[in-house]
């Protein structure tokens, strides 16, 4: 029997209309795009891809069932009814996350309790030891409406397993990911990054520029589901091991004037198969010169959220801005701000693409344009 999937694919605030181009060109299309993620349906090779390719998600989960629920005898009833076989294999260990809201189910750890007792003790009757694996499922009540979801990730997607570096502010691997994506920028031309720190963008860069899945060299929780298709799975990573290019078509530079984040940025790209594609370079803002008459820049500045640091940034700001119009004329400028003050600093037209957070700090993500002549 083909297996189908209602799917969930988690993804930070402000990320989803990028994630839902993912899935696009993965010809999974969104049922939904809400705050926090994308809805849609896949059969089992659709999902193997979701969690090979996605590059902006963090989280794709498998719808298990939903009920309404408002007392424990009506979940533990209704929860026994649902199909844990599809993903528990014998011996795992089922770890549920609860969250509730506007519910009279609303003790997260004993609703957690019920279940781990209900499923496992089927388990333990069936006469299955621990594997010492555990398969997370993230129950959600809202309104006595019970949803439970398997993930089928494991280990989150952003950690692609080539960042031990991570340097002080280290920026997450799908913002990364989705800042590329929403630049314009191609694969093919030039790219340079002047704040590159650890090297987050280069390498997420690199990746996609040589086709490389993200998720090519990592496991997934759906590779220990009983109902795992072998042949499906075999058959998506074979062809995503196809498309990868041998170098990145365009030079991929990264400047900083930190040499131990140059060094943790060449320590991550040898851990990503990439360091061959990447440029590196020590040198300030002021030393920044770009790699090609065209290009983009794509970079993550410093925010300088300390006391006394404001107007020593603005001027950071400003010098990035001078520079970029007098060096960079045909380039296209894409970056994350943390206040506008800082934006109208560089002089450069900047636009809005999308509203997320990084570490803690809602940030824009906005691009401009630099004219010939060294105009913005």
């Amino acid at each position: 029997m083909r297996a189908e999937y209602d799917c969930y694919a988690i993804t930070a605030p402000g990320i989803e209309p990028a994630t839902a181009r993912e899935l696009a060109a993965l010809g999974l299309e969104a049922a939904a795009v809400e705050p926090g993620g994308v809805a849609f349906s896949a059969g089992a090779a659709g999902l193997y891809a979701a969690n090979l390719e996605l590059r902006t998600a963090s989280r794709v989960l498998v719808r298990v069932g939903s009920f309404h629920a408002s007392a424990f005898h009506e979940l533990e009833r209704r929860a026994r009814r649902l199909p844990w076989g599809r993903f528990l294999a014998s011996g795992a260990t089922p770890d549920f996350r609860v969250t509730a809201r506007k519910s009279k189910l609303y003790h997260q750890d004993a609703v957690a309790e019920r279940l781990s007792r209900l499923v496992g003790s089927g388990r333990e009757r069936a006469g299955e030891g621990g594997s010492g694996f555990s398969q997370l499922f993230l129950v959600r009540f809202f309104r006595d409406e019970c949803t439970i979801s398997a993930d089928s990730s494991g280990e989150l997607l952003h950690r692609r397993g080539y960042r031990l570096d991570s340097g002080t502010a280290p920026l997450r691997e799908t913002l990364a990911a989705a800042m590329l994506l929403e630049s314009g920028w191609d694969g093919q031309s030039p790219l340079a990054d002047p704040f590159c720190g650890s090297g987050t963008i280069l390498i997420e860069a690199a990746l996609i520029a040589r086709r490389i899945a993200p998720g090519l060299a990592r496991a997934f929780a759906f590779e220990r589901w009983p109902e795992l298709d072998a042949r499906a799975w075999d058959r998506v990573r074979e062809a995503a091991r196809a498309r990868v290019l041998e170098r990145a078509p365009g030079s991929i530079l990264g400047a900083d004037r930190d040499g131990n984040a140059l060094a943790a940025t060449g320590g991550n790209a040898e851990r990503a198969g990439v360091a061959k594609d990447l440029e590196l370079r020590r040198a300030t803002m002021s030393a920044f010169e770009p790699p090609g008459p065209s290009g983009h820049i794509v970079t993550n500045p410093p925010y300088g959220v300390r006391v006394g640091e404001r107007a020593k940034l603005r001027g950071l700001y400003a010098r990035f801005g001078q520079i970029v119009r007098t060096r960079c004329p045909g380039w296209q400028v894409t970056m994350l701000s943390p206040r506008r003050e800082l934006e109208h600093a560089t002089g450069l037209p900047f636009e809005s693409r999308l509203l997320t957070t990084n570490g803690g700090i809602r940030v824009r993500l906005v691009t401009a344009g630099v004219r010939a002549g060294g105009t913005a």
